[in-house]
């Protein structure tokens, strides 16, 4: 073999044993996330009938729901600062036919923080409870009907409406 031959041989031999050296190239891209996150606002009242039973007018000057304590569950959000409140208001007197029980009648204490005891009315909206900020209310009402000799027999009913606002 001659000297030319074998140079270039051992020449194509030392170029098939260096490493071929692969450049990298990156890229980078940037993911922006948005979410929505809105006022809401869910209430919970359980049981949500309640039946006054008839009672001697002598005795108890108050009749209580035979369902207390209706349990009432405010879960909201809204700003940390945001006023939240929970009003009912009834839709009329208890009516059986043409016989009518004002509406007044009927009151409420209340239990837990932020909700307070009122009176039923149906002219205008009655305050149950107020916070401040998102969160999970937890309270109770229990109902009293004043009790009376004045009332005509009757099966009476009335619906109330409650509305929990989270601004």
């Amino acid at each position: 073999m001659s000297l030319k031959r074998t140079l270039t041989l051992l020449c194509a031999v030392a170029v098939l044993a260096v490493p071929i050296v692969a450049s990298a190239a990156t890229d980078n891209q940037t993911l922006t996330i948005n979410a929505s996150v809105l006022a809401r606002a869910k209430l919970v009242l359980a049981p949500s009938v309640i039946n006054f039973p008839d009672a001697d007018p002598d005795v108890p000057p108050s009749i209580a729901a035979a369902e207390n304590s209706v349990n009432v569950i405010s879960t909201v959000r809204t700003s940390t600062l945001g006023a939240v409140t929970l009003t009912c208001q009834a839709n009329g007197d208890l009516l059986s036919g043409g016989d009518a029980i004002a509406i007044s009648n009927v009151t409420w204490t209340a239990g837990g923080a932020g909700y307070v005891a009122g009176t039923m009315n149906s002219a205008a909206a009655q305050a149950v409870g107020s916070w401040t900020g998102s969160g999970a209310y937890v309270g109770t009402n229990d109902f009293f009907l004043a009790n009376s000799w004045a009332y005509n027999i009757g099966a009476y009913t009335q619906t109330v409406t409650y509305t929990l606002t989270a601004p």
